[in-house]
């Protein structure tokens, strides 16, 4: 889902609770032969003895499941975080199969083009300085577009685990997103109310609620054929950050854990265990101009001449094809060993127009540095092709993982599952949702 405004650039904020999740049947062991759409909200997986490929292509067997077609739309929380996008819908068309050990999704996004480039380095020859573009549309005091956002395609999931958050059944992925009610701010004395305006994180009501995050996007394992799986949980909660929607951040990689401390600073947080061996970092650094000016920010790794919109960790290792940047001038020039960029030389590395909409050169920088997602983050395996009309995401995963710290669904019981999809179209936070739908099992 989308991900909102917070050090941890991934989440899933949006506006007050979505009610009205319609009543399950009563008959849910029943066998199926024709699924019956209740108000377009059931995705129903059917039995398959062959396991389709996970390709990105729709094999012939896809055409035995039963389509369920939504259409999250941006939602308008009242605190300006999806300005300019309000309104925004974009359609998915979800499939579902499952066979003795794996469930199977085929989803369908429609979109205009592929964005997988995040905020790319570019240079501005009137300041000669490098600057990324934004990850997201830069409006002005009067909503006016300055800037189109440069974030990426996304497609997110949420599930409940063990049916331990009581509000998912009926609200899901806004069960756990606290983004509009004011909140105490400790972080001043003494401390005052604030509105929740610009900001919003996700985190359960109770220590022992939790919901799986599933989360497709190319720079957290998307390249290397895997979904991102996270999950969420009460992260302190607000009785111990006494926040009501402000930094309660309940998102995290599987396999971390609270390591038993807290943050000595206000909010106090929970400090949870890291893994250093994977996920992305940015592709950036701080350099003096000429070497003893003013320090500017600039790329770390460059791939020279490339027209690729992404840098693999791979690349930047001894043998990789990328080159470290050791120097910049004042006049933008970069510098690694054996050789230099000069960006002044054509537009390849420039805006292309000054319009909000304008395109940037063929040979922009990319800002982040790739590499896979492994161990419980890796349980989802992935295709994502764009078809140049849109997305086909194919993915899979076990029914029942090896998790032992209940971040991960479970549904080797069969039963129904209550979920919620999102989809990003060039940013990086703002997404449409469409919440309380279930998944619905033919037996």
């Amino acid at each position: 889902m989308k991900h909102v405004k917070t050090k941890y650039a991934w989440v899933i904020a949006t506006f007050l609770l979505a009610i009205g999740y319609f009543v399950s049947c009563t008959k849910d062991d029943q066998v199926l032969d024709t699924p019956i759409v209740l108000n377009g909200t059931e995705l129903f997986s059917a039995k398959t003895t062959t396991a389709p490929t996970i390709d990105g292509t729709v094999d012939a067997m896809w055409e035995n499941a039963a389509k369920l077609s939504v259409v999250p739309a941006m939602p308008d929380p009242g605190n300006g975080m999806f300005g300019g996008y309000q309104g925004v819908t974009i359609p998915v068309t979800l499939r579902s199969m499952y066979d003795d050990q794996y469930i199977y999704f085929l989803a369908e996004v429609q979109d205009a083009d592929k964005s997988h480039n995040v905020s790319p380095w570019y240079f501005d020859p009137a300041t000669q300085r490098w600057n990324k573009e934004p990850g997201s549309r830069s409006l002005d005091a009067n909503g006016n577009l300055l800037r189109e956002g440069f974030g990426k395609d996304q497609l997110a999931f949420l599930w409940n685990i063990d049916n331990s958050t009581p509000k998912f059944v009926t609200q899901t992925c806004y069960a756990s997103c606290h983004i509009f009610t004011p909140y105490m701010d400790y972080s001043v004395t003494p401390p005052v109310m604030k509105s929740n305006a610009g900001s919003g994180n996700h985190y359960t009501n109770n220590l022992n609620e939790k919901i799986d995050m599933w989360w497709a996007h190319p720079q957290r394992g998307l390249i290397y054929g895997y979904m991102d799986d996270n999950y969420q949980d009460w992260a302190g909660g607000p009785s111990i950050t006494n926040l009501v929607g402000g930094n309660g951040n309940g998102r995290h990689f599987d396999d971390l854990v609270p390591n038993g401390t807290s943050s000595t600073t206000w909010p106090y947080r929970p400090n949870y265990t890291s893994d250093a061996t994977q996920g992305s970092a940015n592709n950036t650094q701080n350099l003096k101009l000429d070497g003893t000016g003013a320090t500017v920010a600039v790329p770390l790794w460059v791939i020279p001449s490339s027209v690729s919109g992404y840098l693999k960790v791979e690349d930047t290792l001894a043998g990789g094809t990328a080159v470290k940047i050791t120097g910049v001038s004042s006049t933008g020039v970069l510098s690694y060993a054996g050789g230099s960029i000069d960006p002044n030389t054509g537009t390849d590395y420039q805006r292309l127009g000054t319009s909000p909409t304008s395109p940037i050169g063929a040979k922009c920088i990319p800002s982040v540095i790739l590499s896979t997602v492994k161990n419980g983050r890796a349980d989802i395996s992935m295709s994502a092709v764009f078809t140049g009309t849109g997305w086909v995401y194919e993915f899979k995963r076990l029914l029942k993982t090896g998790d032992v710290l209940k971040q991960d669904v479970d549904f080797s019981s069969l039963a129904d599952q209550p979920f919620g999809v999102a989809v990003f179209d060039k940013a990086n936070y703002q997404h449409a949702i469409k919440p309380n739908l279930v998944l619905k099992f033919k037996k």
